[in-house]
């Protein structure tokens, strides 16, 4: 259920959106060299991000289902406009494989997408901060942990049997309000709706993937709320890979029978509790600076395009991507 305040911004976020597309896009392109330049003065830490999004390597060529810039699938809007944003400051020709979506398998040829199962061998899998209006939203926790409800809460969808492993996990245990608030919930797991502000009075979180990464993830780690979750199996732009276990959140085993444990372990150490959120806060604290996100993300792409041949790079533009 949307607040004003998130609604509002919604509305915000499609018209600024809808007046790039209208202005004149050869604008944009004036200003690739400027952008790219002041790109290029950022710190390590944009380097070791960009390269990390995108760790391609060697010369490849666009697939045959490669499409122009200026023909991007329009649907879903919000991967569109996520991809188009920083796409407008390229020749309009390039070519580019892309796959909008939730992505279960690293694709066969380098593609721009949202999100890459977590393993080896994943150089494909260009990531591109998508349908981050969702995915990004991390608002404010007023409330301090110790003043929280000593108590777990999860509320999601149904769309994967770990979620429902965990709520036969936890159905008994009387400190867990868990359960699913869609329509189509089986009775035995049908819990009220919950919104983040609410799910935010609790002093733990758990967070389960569902098609792919968990999208509450973010949030509750920006939040002063215990994050309690297995070990990710999905990453996106919040490079989930890169939490640690005991560092940023509390991990839980695949059958979930350690909750019980894990909650009465931290309600007898609470500055431990407060320690792991403090690393988990400064974490997303990372995502906060919107210069950095756009410099990053224009040099994701800016790469995509000098390895698969269609531009000539820059020498220091280049030299610093390279390190």
């Amino acid at each position: 259920m949307a607040t004003i305040q998130r609604t509002t911004a919604r509305v915000f976020y499609y018209a600024r959106n809808v007046l790039r597309d209208i202005a004149p896009q050869a604008l944009f392109r004036r200003r690739l060299a400027g952008r790219l330049e002041q790109a290029r003065l950022s710190d390590q830490a944009v380097r070791r991000r960009l390269n990390y999004y995108n760790k391609l390597q060697h010369v490849f060529s666009p697939s045959p289902a490669a499409v122009r810039l200026d023909k991007l699938p329009s649907t879903p809007t919000m991967y569109y406009y996520d991809l188009k944003e920083f796409a407008r400051y390229f020749d309009p020709a390039l070519l580019v494989d892309v796959e909008f979506g939730d992505v279960i398998d690293v694709p066969k040829v380098p593609t721009l997408v949202k999100d890459r199962p977590i393993h080896a061998d994943d150089e494909n899998a260009v990531i591109m901060k998508f349908n981050k209006f969702r995915h990004f939203y991390m608002p404010a926790d007023a409330t301090a942990f110790a003043d929280k409800r000593p108590a777990v809460v999860w509320r999601g969808d149904l769309n994967n049997p770990k979620r429902t492993r965990f709520l036969d996990a936890v159905r008994d245990l009387p400190f867990c309000d868990a359960g699913s608030h869609k329509p189509n919930a089986p009775a035995e797991y049908s819990k009220p709706f919950l919104s983040i502000s609410q799910q935010q009075h609790y002093r733990y979180i758990v967070s389960l993937e569902g098609n792919d990464v968990a999208t509450n993830l973010k949030w509750i780690l920006n939040s002063n709320s215990l994050c309690l979750m297995p070990l990710p199996t999905y990453e996106t732009w919040f490079a989930e890979k890169q939490l640690e276990a005991g560092v940023h959140y509390v991990p839980l085993d695949p059958d979930f029978a350690d909750v019980t444990e894990k909650v009465r372990y931290f309600e007898h150490h609470p500055a431990e509790a407060q320690r792991i959120i403090a690393a988990a806060n400064a974490y997303c604290r990372q995502f906060s600076n919107e210069q950095e996100e756009q410099a990053i993300s224009l040099l994701v792409l800016y790469k995509y395009f000098v390895l698969s041949g269609q531009i000539k790079p820059d020498p220091e533009v280049w030299r610093f991507i390279q390190g």
